[in-house]
């Protein structure tokens, strides 16, 4: 059974991950946090690491399990150019993943959006929508901005030259090529995300709901063990998912 330690463990996802690793056939060894109560850092024997902590702790604790020689899922966002460089640098020395949303159902859906913007074409008008919980901070959502790069890259497009985030007012009428996001908030939602397709004569709808956040922290393990033995360098849930090298 493959040994791990979970930084950022006394947070909520670090809590899930703790809870969900035995079922995983992983062992949880070390489980590191600031909070009293939790490891300061992680014990020798460990084989592997997932990050759910803040991002300035990352570029210590990514060099430690590069020098270690084990793999290493990151979780944690919001990292500076000089933490991500950080973590380029250990991925020169081990396999890293490192995603903006660890659920499998939504990296198979980067992968459908992906194709069906592609097979759709302009023709078809694409606007994404995600609805979350009354108390998170940030819109749109990382992971709604993740499905519109999908389906710009679908289409050869740079999102950053076609987005639109919401509307308000006289817009005139909608251009060919725009990729909307709209950003929804309220209740208890864990997260819901749809991508819309919308022709002349027919609309298909691509959605994911998440309807626990163990959706996340499965993933995440699932990444660990997947990782184990790679080439150093950095992947993303869509390479666990076979859509990439």
């Amino acid at each position: 059974m493959m040994k791990i330690a979970i930084l950022g463990a006394a947070g909520r996802m670090g809590r899930m991950l703790s809870d969900m690793a035995p079922g995983a056939c992983l062992e949880v060894v070390s489980r590191v946090d600031v909070a009293d109560g939790y490891d300061r850092e992680w014990r020798p024997e460990t084989e592997g690491v997932v990050d759910f902590s803040h991002h300035t702790a990352v570029p210590a604790a990514i060099a430690r399990a590069a020098a270690a020689g084990i793999p290493y899922v990151i979780g944690t966002t919001g990292l500076t150019p000089c933490e991500q460089a950080a973590v380029d640098a250990a991925a020169r020395q081990i396999p890293v993943v490192q995603s903006g949303n660890y659920s499998l159902g939504v990296n198979l859906l980067l992968e459908l959006v992906k194709r069906a913007s592609s097979a759709l074409g302009a023709a078809y008008d694409i606007e994404v929508v995600e609805m979350h919980h009354r108390h998170k901070k940030d819109a749109p959502s990382g992971t709604a901005l993740m499905l519109a790069r999908a389906a710009a890259e679908g289409r050869g497009a740079d999102l950053d030259s076609c987005a639109v985030y919401g509307r308000k007012g006289d817009v005139g009428e909608r251009p060919r090529g725009e990729i909307a996001i709209h950003a929804l908030r309220g209740g208890s939602v864990v997260g819901d995300h749809t991508v819309m397709f919308a022709g002349d004569v027919e609309r298909v709808e691509l959605t994911h709901r998440a309807q626990s956040r163990e959706a996340f922290a499965a993933g995440a393990l699932a990444a660990l063990k997947w990782a184990r033995g790679r080439a150093p360098r950095i992947y993303t849930m869509r390479s666990v998912l076979g859509f990439e090298d």
